[in-house]
């Protein structure tokens, strides 16, 4: 039971990588910046563009994991299985979505993270561009 649990926590964790988060350590200082590295052995942390709570700028900052005392997620997480289940509607049994690589295939060839198309071309993936950016549209307003 504890490996299922400890796999799941670390895949909560990895899918806050290269997002805006925001670390308080036990000593009570506050940093913001985006998580780029995570030991998952004593869950040391690595931000990148990091600020302080002062604003003082700080190009990579690596912080103990024995110090951590909370990690929060700035950025509200980007809803890839609500964009699978709608492309599912226009291409049914032909999306596939890969939770833990972000990653949607449709029609095993065009491949959509939550940056748009990363790999595909021709009418179909045209057609998945514009479900994606509607989808996008919908969920940023």
């Amino acid at each position: 039971m504890a490996s299922v649990a400890e796999r799941r926590y670390m895949e909560e964790l990895a899918l806050m990588m290269q997002k805006n988060v925001k670390v308080t350590t036990s000593s009570g200082k506050t940093y913001s910046g985006i998580l780029s590295g995570v030991n998952s052995v004593n869950l040391n942390l690595c931000l990148s563009d990091a600020k302080d709570s002062a604003g003082n700028q700080i190009f990579k900052l690596f912080i103990p994991g024995r110090v951590v005392e909370q990690v929060e997620s700035v950025e509200k997480p980007f809803d890839l299985k609500g964009l699978a289940e709608r492309m599912e509607r226009l291409f049914p049994r032909m999306v596939k979505l890969y939770e833990d690589a972000g990653v949607i295939v449709v029609m095993d060839k065009i491949r959509v993270t939550e940056q748009g198309i990363i790999e595909g071309s021709g009418p179909a993936a045209e057609r998945v561009q514009r479900v994606y950016e509607e989808f996008t549209k919908e969920k940023s307003q």
